[in-house]
């Protein structure tokens, strides 16, 4: 008896003992987290901010008590350099979408001006690492569409001095020259026009972004242009069959050529059940997208509101189902799997798409840098996907620009 007691005991003593370990092995990764994320530059590639800056209840100096990003969150999150994203409707055409185009650079530019205490303005990579090493948050700017160049080239260059540094090539609708995911193809992927377009964002150091645009038109500006591209803000759509998704084919093809897919936190871009619930509930992403653009007249904060309230009341409804933020791990690893760890990031989408749950806002980033260190990632390859992928992209576009400049 005495024998079994003494046993039972030492048992018990290395289940206990075992338990310990565990825990502080699990403490010891949630401590090695924070040290690696709070030290990385961790860049978010496209954020709807810009949006807000327009209203008269939102400063991006203060906690606000709604939306996703403003800089006391990001401090807290540890988000330190961020592309302000440009966007105006797509049916918007010609000088009016240039000119609308150059007031949302001016409220970035004057955003910065005024809390040049936390913010700078950053046109190249080493400009954003110099940020980062002054202890300050790297502004950058990214337009949301071609259709904002007005149909004229020489706006690109225009963006190109305004410090303008990747540009969509299409959003929502078609534009003049290149084809949509979420429109009826109208121009078989790039015009003439829109591969001149291309070869001249390779000139001006633009970052090609295929985030939006339909396959053909990903594969026309792949094989134009000379500088890796990037998506922006796209997720997987082997894990999620959604449009504004990249087929395993796209990803491995967008990496074979040195560009990076920033993975998007939008619930119906991440999440399957989710996105066949609320194409039920609301007719589909088009004709929902279509009917808040009418309703808002054209104002992305509006429609953003819109479309959050809509699904926060389908949720509560039990209409739409509950999407957990690790379904954006699933997406960064499924991507990592395909294509390398060098040729994934973030590009949350924040303040223009609506956030799962447990990653609400830019104050909750550090849990992914927690998740992929907990699925065996190492440190180098976490700060790749924090921001130095989409660094090395902006060196890479660079490099091309200034050849292409030296030729006569």
């Amino acid at each position: 008896m005495r024998r079994a007691l003494a046993l039972l005991c030492v048992i018990l003593c290395a289940c206990v003992a075992a338990l310990f370990a565990r825990a502080n092995a699990a403490d010891a990764i949630a401590e090695r987290a924070h040290q690696l994320h709070f030290s990385s530059i961790v860049l978010d590639t496209h954020d709807d901010t810009t949006q807000r800056f327009f209203s008269k209840d939102f400063s991006l100096g203060k906690h606000n008590p709604d939306g996703h990003v403003d800089i006391p969150r990001m401090r807290e999150g540890g988000m330190n350099a961020i592309f302000f994203s440009i966007w105006i409707d797509g049916r918007i055409l010609g000088p009016p979408a240039v000119q609308k185009a150059l007031d949302q650079i001016d409220a970035v530019h004057e955003n910065v001006r005024r809390f040049s205490s936390d913010l700078t303005f950053a046109r190249t990579a080493e400009e954003v690492r110099r940020a980062h090493a002054r202890g300050k948050i790297a502004a950058l700017i990214g337009v949301e569409g071609g259709h904002m160049i007005g149909n004229d080239i020489r706006i690109v260059r225009v963006f190109a001095d305004l410090g303008v540094r990747y540009m969509t090539l299409s959003h929502f609708y078609n534009d003049e020259w290149a084809d949509s995911s979420t429109d009826k193809p109208a121009h078989n992927g790039l015009t003439d026009f829109g591969k001149d377009i291309v070869r001249e964002m390779n000139r001006q150091g633009i970052m090609v972004d295929i985030s939006h645009v339909s396959d053909k038109t990903f594969y026309d500006a792949l094989e134009v242009s000379k500088a890796p591209l990037i998506a922006s803000h796209s997720s997987c759509r082997a894990v999620c069959n959604h449009a504004r998704n990249m087929s395993d084919q796209m990803i491995k093809d967008l990496a074979a050529k040195g560009g990076v897919i920033q993975i998007n936190y939008e619930k119906s871009f991440i999440d399957q059940t989710y996105k066949d619930a609320y194409d039920k509930e609301t007719g589909g992403v088009v004709q929902h997208l279509s009917e808040l653009t009418k309703k808002c007249n054209n104002d992305e904060a509006c429609i953003s509101r819109e479309m959050t309230s809509l699904q926060r009341k389908l949720t509560a409804e039990g209409k739409l189902p509950r999407v957990s933020w690790e379904k954006i791990i699933e997406h960064i690893d499924h991507a990592v799997k395909l294509a390398g760890p060098d040729h994934v990031g973030l590009g949350s989408d924040f303040d223009g798409a609506d956030m799962p749950e447990g990653l609400e806002d830019c104050s909750k980033l550090p849990q992914i840098t927690e998740a992929l260190l907990r699925k065996g990632y190492s440190d180098d390859d976490v700060r790749k996907i924090l921001g130095g992928n989409t660094l090395r992209v902006m060196e890479q576009t660079e490099s091309v620009s200034r050849e292409l400049q030296a030729q006569p």
